[in-house]
């Protein structure tokens, strides 16, 4: 035991940490320092800092998606859920405002589920399926001023999301394949890709509908103006 974490023996799932108080503080301020750096940090090209307009509207995409995230409508036994589209908020800050903000966002959101809800068996892994998982989403920023930058930046974001959890589901959680006869990364291709598969394609016939793709687009004249 730790001052941040407990380890847990689980003979069913393995080993695993439980974050104490003092470990939830740490991962709140890291959340917070995220968000503070870029605020205050100028991209190389001396463009504008993210201003108070980008933070209040990526906090409130933040607070959308974790309460999309709690709902789940389908919930996999080895950790990765179908929600009701939360990965489009966050990919939507990168569509807003760019790749910096977005990245930004996605890291700090990436933080924010690790507080609520951790999954920890080692550094690497919680490196992994959080901040760079989740960090990932913020690639949509990439294609922001793309024709159809929303929904091209969206699959980019999840692909990203994808590729890291491949990575984890492969190195971390591999020993499970053997369970269905299949090698480790063919496991994770097909476990991973089942749940973010499914809430892609949700989300994608969305945001194909008229009256949303107009609605975004009047909320990125808002975000921008």
């Amino acid at each position: 035991m730790s001052i941040f974490a407990t380890e847990i023996v689980d003979e069913e799932w393995g080993n695993y940490f439980e974050l104490t108080g003092a470990g939830y503080g740490v991962l709140v301020v890291v959340m917070i320092l995220v968000l503070l750096l870029g605020c205050v940090i100028s991209n190389p090209a001396g463009k504008k800092k993210i201003g108070t307009k980008q933070l209040v509207f990526s906090a409130m995409a933040m607070a959308l998606a974790m309460v999309m995230s709690m709902i789940k409508l389908v919930d996999m036994p080895m950790g990765g859920s179908v929600t009701l589209c939360s990965m489009l908020f966050i990919c939507l800050i990168g569509y807003l405002f760019g790749l910096r903000t977005g990245l930004t966002a996605a890291v700090a959101y990436g933080v924010l589920q690790l507080v609520v809800d951790p999954y920890i068996i080692s550094i690497p892994q919680m490196l992994t399926d959080y901040l760079f998982a989740f960090g990932a989403l913020g690639l949509s920023g990439l294609l922001s001023n793309k024709k159809h930058g929303l929904i091209g930046g969206y699959l980019l974001g999840v692909l990203g999301r994808y590729f890291f959890a491949f990575l984890s589901g492969m190195i971390f959680f591999g020993s499970y394949a053997s369970d269905y006869n299949m090698s480790a990364p063919v496991y994770s291709l097909v476990y991973n890709g089942a749940y973010l598969g499914a809430e892609a394609v949700v989300t994608v016939i969305l945001l194909l509908l008229p009256p949303v793709s107009k609605g975004l687009a009047k909320v990125k004249n808002m975000a921008n103006s």
